[in-house]
């Protein structure tokens, strides 16, 4: 009987202890919000791991910030697009530039053209190309140099090939240096020799007119079809196909009329503030 009591007590002492662990337990659990484990250690299946980014060694993560958008990501027919018609897209005239365009302009004389009578391009302006700069390459190179990409030289200053975006026109032009390929890629005289030389440009010396016919502002590299389309045309007769480079344009003809003071034809003025206008 004696030892069947220990026994009991024993029992009845061990399962206590076992019950106030159990209670210790999930007090410590219900206290801490920490799931119950598995053997492995792993949370139990359904429960979420909750370790913290700190205790991983990395970086909790951020939200990725809202990016501003750019022209890039502007809808077709933004102003972040390229020109609708194929055109080369220049640097977007300043306000400034656009202003001081118009200024000039209505600045400028307003009256008839003066006859073409004994206009003779070498004679008048000087033989083709000049180096008025005197940095060792014609004109026609540097101009080259200037409006090409991928230039390759044979030497100093020949441009012997590249590539042309031309302006008047948006069209890629490889240029390669040639007797049949050269005629590809013209330089154009913003404001024609011809057209300057009816308004005004007689009078001015024959050092005036050279450096006219030289200046890197009154110049451009373009495709040759739109050089010989353009003729000695001013802007009343002729404009850039490109319709996104025709504020440039007409810009650089009044920049130069007003450099060499020339004066304009009522109907050139007419289209010239046209353009200016809707620039």
């Amino acid at each position: 009987m004696t030892s069947r009591r220990r026994r009991t007590t024993r029992l009845t002492l061990s399962s206590s202890l076992i019950l106030i662990g159990i209670a210790v337990l999930g007090y410590a659990l219900h206290a801490t919000g920490a799931p119950p484990s598995q053997a492995d250690g792993t949370p139990a299946t359904g429960a979420a791991p909750t370790v913290s980014a700190t205790a991983r060694g990395t970086a909790a993560p951020v939200p990725e910030p809202t990016r501003a958008s750019s022209p890039a990501d502007s809808p077709a027919g933004s102003p972040g697009d390229p020109a609708p018609d194929g055109a080369a897209d220049p640097a977007a005239d300043s306000p400034a530039d656009v202003a001081t365009a118009r200024a000039q302009l209505a600045a400028l004389p307003v009256k008839g053209k003066a006859p073409a009578t004994g206009y003779d391009r070498t004679a008048d302006f000087g033989t083709a190309w000049l180096d008025v700069d005197h940095n060792g390459c014609d004109t026609r190179n540097d101009v080259l140099a200037r409006d090409l990409t991928d230039v390759v030289r044979s030497g100093p200053c020949r441009v012997t090939s590249g590539e042309l975006r031309s302006p008047y026109t948006g069209t890629t032009i490889d240029f390669v240096r040639g007797n049949t390929t050269s005629t590809l890629v013209q330089i154009d005289h913003v404001v024609a020799l011809e057209n300057a030389w009816v308004t005004g440009a007689q009078q001015l010396s024959q050092g005036e007119r050279q450096a006219l016919a030289n200046d890197p502002d009154n110049l451009f590299a373009v495709d040759g079809h739109s050089n010989a389309q353009k003729r000695s045309g001013d802007a009343a007769t002729w404009l850039p196909a490109a319709t996104a480079f025709r504020c440039t344009y007409v810009e650089h003809q009044v920049t130069v009329k007003t450099r060499y003071r020339l004066w304009v034809a009522p109907a050139e003025q007419q289209a010239m503030t046209r353009v200016l206008d809707r620039c």
